[in-house]
């Protein structure tokens, strides 16, 4: 049976494919009433609350949605969110929207940890070498840790390419400690 995060996530998906849907503004739309759920225990409270009628929750999310500049689909996807119960899922149901959309898109998802911050070309060249490896386009997100020394180490998915001069220092330490 499916989880509930997958369930409506895969929905969803299927309506942003079929609807030809910007999914990056989507997603971006989605995080804006994450963001605002999160900041705001009362709206949090007000969803969630089994004794607040329907109608003025989504009376409510037809404000945020005006203020905010959220399109009609995230509307609408919220609001069968609040009619069904699942507001608690928001979180996670947006995080395997995204994993469905990067797979049924053709994306991998890059985290890419670097000594320093790293310029534009030099994100370029390992965006496109990420892109060779896993013959898929990749979204990268970075980070920085100066204890890695220099280098970097590429996670995608389960599988780590670790590039860092700490990471070559362990491995050579490993090969005389075995000799």
């Amino acid at each position: 049976m499916a989880s509930v995060p997958s369930t409506y996530a895969r929905a969803f998906a299927d309506v942003i494919l079929e609807k030809s849907l910007d999914a990056g503004k989507t997603l971006q739309e989605l995080q804006t009433i994450i963001q605002l759920v999160a900041s705001s225990q009362e709206l949090q409270a007000v969803w969630e609350a089994p004794s607040i009628p329907a109608e003025q929750k989504r009376g409510l999310l037809d404000a945020i949605a005006e203020r905010e500049g959220v399109s009609r689909p995230v509307r609408n996807f919220i609001a069968v969110l609040i009619d069904h119960k699942r507001i608690p899922f928001l979180r996670p149901i947006v995080k395997q929207l995204e994993r469905e959309l990067n797979q049924r898109l053709g994306f991998a998802e890059a985290e890419i940890v670097s000594a320093r911050e790293l310029r534009d070309s030099e994100r370029q060249e390992l965006e496109s070498e990420v892109s060779k490896l896993t013959r898929k386009k990749v979204r990268a997100h970075y980070s920085k840790d100066g204890s890695i020394l220099g280098g970097a180490i590429i996670k995608v998915g389960s599988t780590i390419y670790d590039g860092s001069v700490k990471g070559q220092l362990e491995r050579i330490r490993e090969q005389l400690a075995s000799t």
